[in-house]
């Protein structure tokens, strides 16, 4: 697939997600195997950016390319301005945030709110493209309710514009993240469109990733809330998308040393305590829906300090692999399920 100038390979691309796609996030994602990882997005607003959070969403030194930063906003020559601030700060491709079911965002009427206004979708499409000299992406939803999924119309809305690609998540606003995403919609705009069209929702395995793609004709995939916890899940659908074959899950160690990286890294990009803080969602992700994890986060949620919070989880994951509890074997397979 091909965003501008730039060859996404492979087709899996990390989803961007406020509070959880920053700086270490992007780059461990990378490494395993995400074609693309874009941003959490930042506000278009310049009052906020010199702030000490959109300092950090906006630090991109080091990040292997293309590097892909996600705005928000209302106001077209704003998300202009701000869409040039962030290419001249090392953005290689702009995304738009048309797709964020957040009450504080839509109330804002940013967001997947704008999907209501398809002339101001068109003005705030037009104007971003015009202001910067890189590929402008949009990622939207498939419309604001059912009685409402103007998804397709957004889409001939943004190939006219000049957008270099397309994001669909397969629910409407007023589903967030309840029940189940639906491939149609995302079918159809890929049927008529000629640019890229990325399918997102729900896809949560190597086998779905295929079958989303079968069904939609999407050009790549985009993962989201699956990756929490579990980062490894793109080179596993890279793989099987190149092969047609499984790789088999992380080993403990691995898990283990990979999780020792994040920590160091969550820890070396906002340092203490804001460091540890963070880290702690991020441990819980990993264990989430383990029959493990209130044992785990007993332990690790212990730490006041990085040093410490490090320990923790080194020496949890060694007993386990010594074979110290006698639910390591169990540990082992649900945590790298």
């Amino acid at each position: 697939m091909q965003i501008g100038p730039y060859r996404i390979e492979p087709r899996v691309i990390l989803a961007p997600m406020a509070g959880v796609t920053d700086k270490p996030f992007r780059q461990l994602c990378k490494r395993l195997g995400a074609g693309l990882a874009v941003s959490e997005m930042t506000s278009s607003d310049p009052r906020f950016w010199r702030t000490r959070k959109s300092r950090h969403r906006m630090d991109h030194a080091g990040e292997p390319a293309p590097i892909s930063v996600q705005i928000a906003g209302t106001e077209p020559a704003v998300l202009a301005e701000a869409a040039r601030y962030n290419a001249d700060h090392g953005a290689q491709i702009i995304d738009i945030n048309m797709g964020c079911p957040a009450k504080k965002v839509c109330n804002a009427w940013a967001g997947s709110a704008l999907m209501r206004d398809e002339a101001l979708v068109a003005r705030i499409l037009e104007a971003v493209v015009a202001a910067v000299d890189v590929p402008v992406t949009l990622k939207i939803r498939t419309g604001w309710d059912a009685a409402h999924r103007n998804a397709p119309e957004i889409a001939r809305i943004a190939e006219a514009a000049g957008i270099a690609a397309l994001a669909v998540h397969g629910r409407t606003r007023d589903q967030h993240y309840t029940g189940r995403a639906e491939y149609d919609t995302i079918a159809a705009i890929k049927a008529r469109a000629a640019i890229p069209v990325i399918a997102n929702g729900d896809i949560d395995s190597p086998d779905k990733a295929a079958d989303v793609l079968r069904r939609t004709g999407a050009d790549a995939v985009m993962i989201g809330r699956a990756a929490q916890g579990r980062p490894w899940i793109f080179r596993e659908i890279a793989h099987h998308l190149a092969t047609g074959a499984h790789l088999p899950p992380p080993s403990l160690h691995e898990v283990r040393d990979l999780l020792l990286g994040h920590l160091e890294a969550l820890h070396a990009f906002y340092g203490e305590p804001a460091g540890v803080r963070i880290a702690r969602k991020h441990l819980g992700w990993y264990a989430k829906d383990r029959p493990e994890q209130h044992a785990f986060r007993a332990v690790v949620n212990r730490a006041e300090t990085a040093q410490a919070q490090l320990e923790l989880t080194r020496d949890y994951f060694d007993a386990l692999i010594a074979g110290g509890d006698p639910g390591a074997h169990r540990i082992h397979r649900s945590w790298a399920a």
